[in-house]
């Protein structure tokens, strides 16, 4: 990964817009998701449908893709039978599915490569727990592999996200130090305005990353878009760190029913995210059932202009 577009991009701009929901937009194509690798599954027979979301995104006006690796893990390929050299080629053809939408356009979207959580592999719901019970050196270790590979791909940065606790934090903060020139953003999953899922206070994490060299930036994602706000604030407060606002749309999913719940539409979520960028945000997008539909929307009320300084 060479970070220097990334960095060159953030300093530009007062800030990025990154795309919105990859897995629940393949759904409302019609993509049965219902794996425990979701939106990886379709990188095995059906890429060109990433493809298609992806440059659906760049023509919304998206500054950052996002690839499509959030649940592709080498333990969860494994699971299908796939050897390491096969895993490893298919997170190859994510990358190489997000830059091939990415570079008609000058300049092109920058490439965030995704890292779910622990959680997101358990594919039980438990990025929305935290209560995974295992330690910071096994939670290195479950990341170390495909963080390894994904760093030697050309990507700008890359993105952990999903973060429930604490712990998982912690090993991803220790894990960077392993390549001094690797460059991650950190989101976390919170259950309401003030905490981590497992009910550590946002301000930890803001406090444990600051000064990180290797941290891009640092925030939240797949949370109430009511709550980004007091997050984004309580983050503000204990670091200098650019902060990232990607929630979902406003609907919730039920866990029990297996389903999206509520109403959402772009003209909310874009008045929503005028107060993230009031609150300090410099990365905004969307996370679940956001479609490029918003993201258009966003780009048209939320234009960039060059940043001060």
């Amino acid at each position: 990964m060479d970070a220097s577009r990334f960095q060159k991009r953030l300093e530009d701009a007062s800030f990025l817009l990154l795309d919105g929901a990859l897995a629940t937009e393949l759904e409302r194509q019609g993509h049965d998701l219902n794996h425990h690798l979701w939106s990886a599954r379709v990188l095995l027979d059906q890429p060109d449908a990433i493809f298609a979301v992806h440059k659906a995104y760049a023509a919304a006006g998206a500054d950052i893709l996002t690839t499509a690796t959030y649940q592709a893990t080498y333990p969860g390929f494994s699971k299908l039978g796939l050897t390491g050299s096969q895993s490893a080629m298919l997170l190859e053809r994510a990358v190489n599915l997000a830059l091939r939408a990415a570079k008609p356009d000058s300049p092109a979207p920058l490439i965030a490569a995704s890292l779910g959580s622990y959680g997101a592999f358990l594919a039980d719901g438990s990025e929305y727990r935290g209560d995974y019970g295992i330690d910071t050196g096994l939670l290195k270790c479950f990341h170390r592999d495909r963080f390894d590979t994904l760093f030697h791909l050309p990507v700008d940065v890359l993105a952990f996200e999903t973060l429930p606790c604490f712990a998982e934090a912690i090993a991803i903060s220790e894990l960077l130090t392993e390549e001094p020139t690797a460059f991650a953003w950190l989101s976390f999953s919170c259950r309401n305005g003030r905490e981590l899922h497992d009910g550590t206070a946002i301000e930890e994490c803001a406090k444990l990353l600051d000064g990180h060299p290797q941290v891009a930036a640092v925030g939240v994602n797949c949370v109430r878009p009511e709550d980004t706000r007091s997050l984004l604030e309580r983050l503000r407060n204990h670091t200098s760190l650019p902060l990232v606002a990607y929630p979902n749309s406003g609907e919730t999913y039920d866990l029990i029913k297996k389903r999206w719940e509520g109403t959402s539409g772009a003209d909310q979520f874009v008045e929503w995210a005028g107060q993230w960028a009031e609150a300090g945000a410099r990365i905004i997008g969307g996370c679940c059932r956001t479609t490029p539909g918003y993201i258009r929307a966003l780009r048209k009320t939320l234009t960039p202009v060059p940043a001060a300084g």
